[in-house]
């Protein structure tokens, strides 16, 4: 067999890891022999076993109650992970927060009116708290001397999201506009990477970004309508699309590639 993007054995934290995309990575690396910590707010028994069904007893996972906006908190975290299975070499830094459709109108208003509240919010975990577990797990990965980040960004950290998307409200009743939040601590992400890449290259540590299109998830049929229309390839994508990018980083089929921002988008950058 081909060892290429062999990960079996290997220490990873998956931030968020009980979310969506979160809960996928966390699987895809479980399956192929890696040891997997979920870092996540809520891990308790019932609701690992709502979201992981069987999978949640598997001896290769481990649930820790983690606020990445806590930096004494990921330390916690880490030093479960090291007393289990030793010091991690994949950090997968996936959590993250946005305003969601039914969020309140303040929230999703003009940005001439956006909260500070809200922005601070989002920025403590889209930036600050991947800032902490860098701090945190990075620096055990530099002094064992080896180690992958991986970064999840998004096309709205690329480029500005198309208003035009969420018209469809405003003729409905119901002005819509995605908020600033989440575009710039996106955006954030990619010089972050680029300064842990560079800061840490001399210590066999690689910090590279996943930037991801949308992800089905039961959006109402007008926003898909619309979204799926700007994709070149007609549709958002499946919530296991991504696993394979996530494998090819946090193995030695990327050993060259550090800094770096691999788009996978279903061409919606592309024009």
């Amino acid at each position: 067999m081909d060892d290429l993007f062999d990960v079996s054995g290997r220490v990873a934290v998956v931030t968020g890891g009980m979310g969506q995309l979160g809960r996928q990575f966390t699987l895809a690396l479980a399956r192929r022999g890696a040891r997997v910590a979920v870092f996540d707010l809520r891990v308790d028994l019932d609701y690992q076993q709502q979201r992981f069904g069987e999978a949640h007893a598997w001896e290769n996972l481990l649930f820790c109650p983690v606020d990445i906006t806590d930096r004494e908190a990921v330390a916690a975290g880490l030093a479960q992970v090291e007393a289990k299975w030793g010091p991690p070499q994949v950090l997968i830094n996936n959590a993250g927060l946005d305003s969601p459709p039914n969020a309140p109108a303040a929230e999703n208003g003009p940005f001439e009116e956006y909260p500070a509240a809200s922005l601070a919010k989002v920025l403590d975990v889209n930036i600050k708290g991947v800032v902490f577990c860098c701090q945190v797990i990075g620096k055990a990965m530099a002094a064992q001397g080896r180690g992958s980040i991986i970064n999840i960004s998004s096309t709205y950290g690329l480029v500005s999201p198309d208003q035009r998307l969420y018209a469809y409200r405003a003729a409905g009743g119901q002005p819509f506009f995605k908020p600033v939040a989440y575009a710039i601590s996106k955006s954030g992400l990619l010089n972050l990477t680029r300064y842990l890449a560079t800061y840490w290259a001399d210590r066999g540590v690689r910090v590279n970004t996943l930037t991801f299109g949308g992800v089905f998830n039961q959006q109402d049929a007008d926003f898909l309508a619309g979204y799926c229309a700007r994709v070149p390839l007609g549709r958002m994508a499946n919530e296991d699309e991504y696993n394979g990018a996530i494998l090819f980083l946090a193995s030695d089929a990327s050993s060259y590639m550090t800094g770096a921002n691999l788009v996978i988008d279903g061409g919606w950058t592309a024009w």
